[in-house]
């Protein structure tokens, strides 16, 4: 029997593979995609999620050419702000189809084995002492076959996205009705007066999130409510960039170079870190939409508590309580940050707020400065 199953090779999927199969464990990861995939992402990693890659030795490869983020430029209607990490931290952007190689990369290096082409479908169940336990996972091949695998793991990780289906199988998550936002992703080129900075622009009913991969090539972000105006994904890109005069005059010469990617509802809830013998990590233990620049943070140091929780289970051997050691780990170490991003998100979505905010910034950008400081967790 497997030591620990992890559905889902994204980066919280692969962090988590890191460090269990470096302490030593039979670890597979299972995932629908084979890499390098693409991934509808801001692709921007703040100072925070830096140093937790860096404390992991995972910073070389294309993460060591990636592109230095000195922090952020927020803007409203008529006022914005550079805000730049203090005491010379950095981020970076790298696009997420790199990133996550990498990170798959160094999970097999350290000993995970990687299964392509498996979708979890249902978790694997047992009884024991008269309590349900999950043993595995119940997979399907997505080749011609479609052939049912069932995958016996003394510990499972759940790492599958915000649609994780083995969170739903299990009733663990659920969309709460509000906020309901969706987020449309498009690559371009050509966009003027990009900087060393990353940048958020904040408007009624949306906001605009513009990452620098090089002095060329740009991710452009849209995250709005549920009715955006427009007929197509392009379209509703292409509509918001134009309400914002000084924004559509730098995208005047731009292309766009990808097919959009729309996700949403964003929004996901969890009602707990899992159940006996299967522990929730990244975006299946609850998501939120990327205004502050820190989800793959949040994902990568959820993964962190998982794979450390799985370790204690393990060496331990009771399989029993792992869920709520979890869920009071994830409450202790994200509960502060994630009132943050709640108080954050409520203030946009104000068109009075914003008026008061930008009124506020322009007296007192320190304090846009300091709100930087928070949501890049470079405090």
């Amino acid at each position: 029997m497997l030591d620990a199953l992890i559905a889902g090779a994204g980066p919280a999927g692969s962090l988590a593979a890191v460090i269990l199969a470096r302490a030593g464990l039979r670890v597979v990861i299972v995932d629908r995609e084979s890499f390098p995939r693409d991934k509808l992402c801001g692709d921007t990693l703040n100072p925070g999620a830096v140093r937790l890659l860096e404390s992991l030795q995972l910073l070389a490869g294309p993460l060591a050419t990636a592109r230095p983020l000195a922090g952020m430029l927020l803007s409203g209607p008529h006022a914005s702000v550079p805000a730049r990490y203090p005491n010379g931290q950095m981020g970076l952007a790298i696009r997420r189809r790199d990133l996550d190689e990498w990170l798959l990369t160094e999970a097999t290096r350290a000993g995970a084995r990687f299964e392509p082409g498996l979708v979890a479908r249902a978790p694997l169940m047992d009884v024991v002492a008269g309590r349900p336990l999950v043993r595995g996972l119940v997979l399907e091949r997505l080749d011609s076959s479609r052939q049912t695998v069932r995958l016996p793991a003394s510990m499972t990780i759940a790492a599958d996205g915000r649609r994780s289906a083995l969170a739903r199988v299990l009733g663990l998550s659920y969309h709460p009705k509000h906020p309901r936002r969706w987020a449309f992703g498009v690559y371009a080129t050509g966009v003027s007066g990009v900087s060393d900075l990353g940048e958020m622009h904040v408007r009624a009913g949306h906001y605009l999130g513009i990452a620098p991969l090089s002095d060329e090539l740009v991710n452009v972000c849209l995250v709005t409510g549920p009715r955006p105006e427009g007929r197509t994904a392009i379209d509703v890109i292409t509509r918001a960039i134009a309400r914002s005069p000084e924004i559509h005059a730098r995208f005047d010469g731009a292309r766009f170079v990808s097919q959009p990617s729309v996700l949403g509802p964003l929004a996901v809830n969890v009602r707990t870190a899992g159940v006996d013998g299967l522990l929730l990590a990244g975006d299946a233990a609850g998501f939120v939409d990327p205004m502050t620049g820190d989800g793959l943070h949040l994902a990568m140091r959820g993964a962190e508590l998982a794979a450390a929780e799985v370790l204690r289970v393990l060496q331990a051997g009771d399989l029993t309580g792992a869920p709520e050691r979890l869920t009071r780990a994830r409450r202790q170490a994200m509960n502060g940050k994630l009132r943050f991003n709640r108080t954050l998100r409520a203030l946009v979505s104000s068109p009075a707020a914003i008026g008061v905010a930008e009124w506020g910034a322009q007296l007192a950008p320190a304090i846009v400065r300091r709100l930087v400081t928070v949501a890049g967790d470079a405090a």
